[in-house]
């Protein structure tokens, strides 16, 4: 088939924000007799689910201390729930557990999680929580936890399987996906964008979509976008020539046990399992103290590949942004890959929480794994419309589980504002409308 010279909508990225989009954008424009599929031309530089959300660890959680997120979460969980099989979803719950600087937190989160009938259980108390998760795995040992938070929706779905359905749903109502073709620039016409310049060939177009997750920078430069922003603090005050993006590498990887081994007492699948906590980690190797500061990891069964599979703390990219190199990506990259120490770190974590972890490291699969993300200035997403036709979606890596954010975007695109996206403006940097931050170690939560 030709290269297209022109189409309405050009969405950039194959990813879980881009296929999604152009899945629930095609929907729209047939609901509302406005188009369809056919108007609609995804384009991705590698292929489908090629960037983060193919390495992506899949967990799907509404573990958000933002009253804002946990709206958009509890949206996107309904996507996910719409069609578990083509998603490859598994509604096994989520567990947050948590210590005494966390609790009042996750009280807070359990309280507005019933104020939006989102089902969860709320745990209190170190004796309470021990017993509580003892329940659930009989060799629950991890100390200095004063509260279990246990979300019964949400889990995890196997996130390039999940892709394939999304982009399946896509061109069966007429998408068309293009791989294989990088986004160069773009041609104005006044404020708004007239083409997309690939290196196949311009497009010509009436809206386009971006949604590239750690490649959002890139694409904001081509677009001519503030790479610093002015923020109106919490303290009334304002902060001048904030950058835009921050990356941050995220930890992740595998221990090569049978996925089976971390089934609950009653032989069900367990949930995610979610952990923070300030008492010292020590190594399951040789006893060495790894860290006494405030730590965090979660996980999960991996049946794809055979494991338990999870990750940590992600750490803060010091190259200047403009120097930080996305490509190669994950596993592929030279520079942003897990090693030695974090296997060390997240292995003898696994044995802090559980028994059944106790001198499994060298399970651990020794292959490249992590990647980058690429954070907004509070590290919450903005989905907003710049160049008056554009749609940028942020996701400052809070992305994978997003999928219902697609299908919000699609409804403003066609013109319905909606009002769980609004907390995500852009604008409110300048205007002091700043989410809420938790003591969560983790920069997303």
């Amino acid at each position: 088939m030709a290269f297209p010279e022109a189409s309405k909508y050009v969405i950039i990225g194959a990813g879980i924000h881009g296929l999604s989009t152009a899945w629930h954008l095609a929907k729209e424009l047939k609901a509302r007799r406005k188009g369809s599929g056919a108007d609609i031309v995804v384009l991705d530089k590698t292929g489908i689910a090629a960037g983060a959300s193919g390495i992506a660890c899949g967990v799907i959680r509404n573990n958000y201390y933002q009253p804002a997120m946990r709206e958009l979460m509890a949206e996107c969980v309904t996507v996910w729930e719409s069609d578990p099989k083509a998603f490859s979803y598994h509604p096994v719950g989520y567990l947050q557990i948590s210590p005494e600087i966390m609790h009042e937190g996750c009280r807070t989160i359990f309280e507005q999680q019933k104020a939006i009938d989102y089902t969860s259980v709320f745990v209190e108390g170190e004796a309470d929580s021990m017993a509580y998760m003892k329940g659930i795995f009989h060799d629950w040992r991890a100390k200095g936890i004063t509260s279990v938070l246990h979300e019964k929706k949400g889990g995890y779905a196997n996130n390039t399987k999940s892709m394939y359905g999304l982009a399946g749903k896509a061109e069966a109502e007429g998408v068309r996906i293009i791989t294989g073709v990088e986004v160069k620039g773009f041609k104005a016409n006044g404020r708004g964008v007239s083409a997309v310049v690939t290196d196949k060939g311009t497009i010509r177009c009436d809206y386009v979509v971006v949604g590239v997750g750690p490649w959002v920078r890139s694409i904001w430069d081509m677009l001519d976008l503030p790479k610093a922003v002015d923020i109106k603090g919490r303290d009334g005050k304002q902060h001048k020539g904030i950058p835009m993006w921050t990356y941050w590498c995220l930890e992740e990887g595998t221990l090569g046990v049978d996925p089976e081994l971390q089934k609950t007492n009653d032989g069900r699948m367990p949930p995610v399992i979610h952990v923070d906590t300030d008492a010292p980690l020590h190594s399951d190797v040789d006893g060495s103290l790894i860290t006494d500061k405030m730590w965090g990891i979660y996980y999960k069964p991996d049946f794809n590949f055979g494991g338990i599979q999870g990750g940590a703390m992600p750490y803060k990219v010091e190259t200047p942004v403009d120097k930080v190199q996305v490509d190669p990506y994950g596993p592929e990259s030279p520079d942003f890959i897990v090693g030695d120490d974090f296997a060390n770190m997240w292995c003898s974590a696994l044995a802090f929480c559980q028994e059944r972890f106790h001198g499994q490291i060298g399970k651990w699969k020794k292959e490249p794994s992590g990647g980058l993300g690429c954070f907004t200035p509070d590290n919450f997403p903005v989905f907003d419309v710049f160049r008056d036709n554009v749609y940028v979606i942020a996701d400052s890596n809070h992305g994978y589980k997003m999928i219902g954010v697609g299908k919000l975007a699609a409804q403003e695109i066609c013109g319905d504002k909606s009002r769980i996206m609004e907390p995500f403006r852009f604008s409110r940097y300048a205007e002091g409308k700043l989410h809420p931050v938790s003591s969560s170690p983790f920069p997303w939560s």
